[in-house]
């Protein structure tokens, strides 16, 4: 039997729509085994049923497609932390623990950079699946498969906002235009490129330029209710960033030291009485224990 942990995601990060990413300190926990039949077992958030159905398996059998081998019958207990259809990636991290068990269990044919590679096409974007691969922050393309490492500034922690609704990655999908103006492609670009260039600087202040966002953010708006005026109020509470979280409705914020509490405090309107706020460290990319 084996034991993995795959990291929830941040995906966009404001400016970086569909590039850019960043892995959590909360794991999606996978125990594995190869067995006579698939079996699937579900603990955790939300309701997902216990069958071999589900984003674990078709990670897993989608790896095995790209080794080019049947993939063995596999027993999987899942005990998941991550909360659903809140843009935190669960998904994500379902898809890259079935890649990353097929991995090992071939003996390693497809490699970290393979287990990235098979997630991106099934997701069709790289921002959530390179995070929840590699760990930290991390730009991506998804065609060509390419994924970059960027400076993990310390003491920085995120504290999150999320709301006790759903919204599912397809509706706020159809929420996006077919086209935009060229402007507001221009001021995503050059937000975009702020970010790493932020973090390899050290110029932090810069950060809330970087997750400024024309793109996404104002046309998902109304699947948010408060999000404007909860993004003004996580600035004047200190965040060094503020952004949704992929599709949301998770408001994310990068906190600096001393300015944690003050931004749980700023969020509370934004969730409500059933919403709940968590404060995570970044994440590592997917992690193997003994069993």
């Amino acid at each position: 039997m084996v034991r993995l942990y795959v990291p929830a995601t941040l995906a966009n990060l404001g400016s970086g729509f569909d590039a850019l990413g960043v892995a959590l300190d909360l794991y999606l926990e996978v125990e594995a085994e190869l067995a006579p039949e698939d079996s699937f077992t579900y603990r955790g958030e939300g309701l997902v049923p216990s069958s071999p159905d589900n984003l674990v398996h078709e990670g897993y059998r989608s790896a095995w497609a790209e080794i080019g081998e049947p993939a063995p019958a596999i027993a999987i207990r899942a005990l998941n932390p991550i909360p659903l259809a809140r843009g935190m990636g669960s998904s994500s991290a379902a898809l890259v623990a079935g890649a990353a068990l097929a991995d090992h269990f071939s003996g390693g044919k497809l490699g970290r950079d393979g287990v990235f590679r098979v997630t991106a096409h099934l997701e069709g974007h790289p921002d959530n699946v390179a995070p929840a691969t590699y760990g930290g922050f991390v730009a991506a393309l998804a065609e060509p498969p390419l994924a970059l490492p960027l400076p993990r500034p310390e003491g920085l922690r995120f504290v999150l906002g999320i709301p006790p609704y759903e919204v599912p990655t397809p509706l706020a999908r159809a929420a996006l235009p077919r086209e935009v103006p060229h402007a507001d492609a221009v001021f995503n670009l050059a937000r975009a490129a702020l970010w790493p260039a932020a973090l390899c600087s050290g110029r932090l202040e810069a950060l809330r330029e970087a997750a400024g966002d024309r793109l996404h953010q104002p046309y998902r708006a109304h699947l948010m209710p408060g999000l404007e005026p909860a993004l003004e109020r996580a600035y004047r509470a200190g965040a060094l960033a503020a952004f949704v979280g992929g599709a949301g409705p998770t408001l994310a914020t990068l906190a600096p030291p001393g300015a944690v509490e003050a931004l749980r405090e700023a969020l509370l309107g934004y969730v409500g009485e059933q919403g709940r706020i968590m404060v995570l460290d970044p994440g590592e990319g997917y992690l193997w224990k003994a069993t």
